[in-house]
């Protein structure tokens, strides 16, 4: 399994309040990130894999939402994250 609690844990630890703090939302979106570049490596080798291609556009909204919302309480936290993770800056 490519995320094991371990590696689950290791992600909130390092992005979250703490490694058991899995409801921020910087963990989440920690977390979400990881998946997503799991899927996107799974789909250039299975092109016509259209359930994880659903799978993924799914994840990419939830992550984005949950920025949104990070964006519109703390824009500090937003930036962190942002920075932390190398994500585009999409929200404007």
């Amino acid at each position: 399994m490519y995320l094991s609690k371990e590696n689950k844990a290791e992600i909130f630890a390092k992005h979250g309040k703490g490694a058991t703090d899995t409801g921020s939302a910087e963990g989440q979106v920690a977390l979400f990130t990881t998946r997503i570049a799991h899927l996107t490596g799974h789909l250039k080798k299975n092109r016509k894999d259209f359930s994880t291609q659903l799978a993924l556009q799914k994840l990419v909204g939830k992550r984005r939402a949950l920025l949104a919302y990070l964006f519109k309480k703390d824009i500090n936290r937003y930036r962190a994250i942002i920075k932390a993770l190398e994500l585009r800056d999409i929200i404007k």
